[in-house]
């Protein structure tokens, strides 16, 4: 079995990670939505609001599996037997940050990082711009999946 694990916080899943996820499952048997939990990052939606957002979005999807973790993500991909790593790229940036990741990920565990670049209709959104736009009481639902319309 193909398994993948596609971390992040989530707050919110926006629909470039949803596209990201979406294409993933045409690589994968299965994918690992990993909720990372950091102590020193502010959130804006409760980890428990972050993970009933991604359950009822992929709910109809048996090969999504919905987890929380803390500490490395090599070490959450070691205990769930995950051999990948899918990450979204929208843009140049995105890769130098994440290749430092991947290239440092590969060297702890041996594990491969698989990059999908977000579709071009995508490609603007980032969870920061969402909260941005909720917080100033924009309309935010063209940039979410329905379960983070609230």
């Amino acid at each position: 079995m193909k398994r993948a694990v596609f971390p992040g916080s989530f707050d919110p899943i926006t629909l470039g990670h949803y596209d990201i996820i979406e294409r993933g499952l045409t690589l994968f048997d299965e994918i690992i939505l990993a909720i990372g939990v950091n102590a020193d990052k502010k959130y804006m939606f409760s980890l428990a609001q972050r993970k009933a957002f991604l359950e009822k979005t992929f709910a109809n999807e048996p090969r999504i599996k919905i987890k929380t973790y803390k500490g490395l993500t090599v070490e959450f991909c070691k205990q769930e037997k995950a051999e990948f790593i899918l990450r979204g790229l929208r843009n140049p940036a995105d890769f130098e940050f994440e290749k430092a990741i991947a290239h440092t990920n590969r060297r702890l565990e041996k594990i491969e990082t698989i990059f999908l670049l977000t579709s071009s209709g995508k490609s603007y959104i980032s969870s920061s711009i969402v909260r941005d736009v909720i917080r100033n009481n924009g309309d935010y639902t063209l940039l979410v999946p329905d379960a983070v319309r609230v």
